[in-house]
């Protein structure tokens, strides 16, 4: 649930040279083409390929920015690039999938709906690089477009998994899409995972936990990922609610 990594202020002041960095490239690439790819599979019909393709650019999304700060090969080309690369993953692809899904059984509202999310996924890439330095890093404004994309290619995945007829929930589908739009250019807040080390020690409950949560995806990963995805971005207005109500209360206690 990451989107693209920062650079550090020291490599925004450097001067730019001729050449770009390979290996992070290659993995924004990969995703890059990952979505590309999906869009194209949604377009042949073929949904559970086009869905596992937005997970896929998931994952490369995930690794390309650590491994420009592992191999110290962090640059702004790099950034700008990733942020191209979410557009078309994490925007576009999902936008088309869903529409060439079901949305297009409703004419003019269906791609009203998938133009929306589109519109959301660019406007909410592009306040995350404007916020960038300013924000707590421990949360993101807004649900990060790759979760998003999460949400709306889960419930493909898992429609297509058991043999939904999709056309029969096409207007519920449209509001679900709709509303995973809307969460990303919301100002709730979503927690980042970014305060989490990964060369830090961890109790052994929680390693145990991420073994078992991966034991419980392989059983059936388009339903499990889905809800993953699903309950992820229903946190973010649950806890603004929670944090409503605790403000509510200390307001009539004073």
């Amino acid at each position: 649930m990451t989107e693209h990594e920062e650079v550090p202020a020291q490599e925004q002041d450097k001067p730019r040279g001729r050449g770009v960095y390979l290996l992070p490239n290659l993995f924004t690439t990969g995703a890059l083409f990952a979505g590309f790819y999906a869009v194209v599979a949604s377009m042949n019909n073929q949904f559970e390929n086009a869905a596992v393709a937005i997970f896929v650019a998931m994952i490369l999304d995930g690794l390309d920015g650590r491994v420009a700060r592992w191999t110290n090969t962090t640059s702004p080309f790099g950034a700008e690039y990733d942020s191209l690369a979410d557009m078309v993953s994490f925007g576009v692809a999902p936008s088309l999938v869903a529409f060439n899904w079901v949305l297009s059984d409703i004419g003019k509202l269906g791609w009203f709906v998938a133009f929306v999310y589109v519109a959301c996924a660019a406007l909410r890439l592009a306040r995350f690089n404007t916020q960038i330095g300013s924000v707590d890093k421990r949360y993101f404004i807004g649900l990060p477009s790759p979760a998003a994309a999460g949400t709306v290619a889960g419930l493909v995945w898992a429609a297509v998994e058991f043999d939904i007829t999709s056309a029969n929930y096409v207007y519920l589908v449209a509001v679900y899409v709709a509303l995973a739009a809307v969460l990303m250019v919301s100002n709730i807040l979503y927690y980042s995972f970014k305060d989490v080390g990964l060369k830090e020690k961890v109790p052994f409950l929680i390693l145990t936990g991420i073994v078992l949560g991966l034991a419980v995806i392989s059983i059936n990963p388009p339903t499990f990922l889905w809800l993953l995805f699903l309950v992820y971005a229903l946190s973010g207005p649950a806890l603004w609610v929670l944090r409503k109500r605790k403000q509510l209360h200390r307001d009539t206690e004073a």
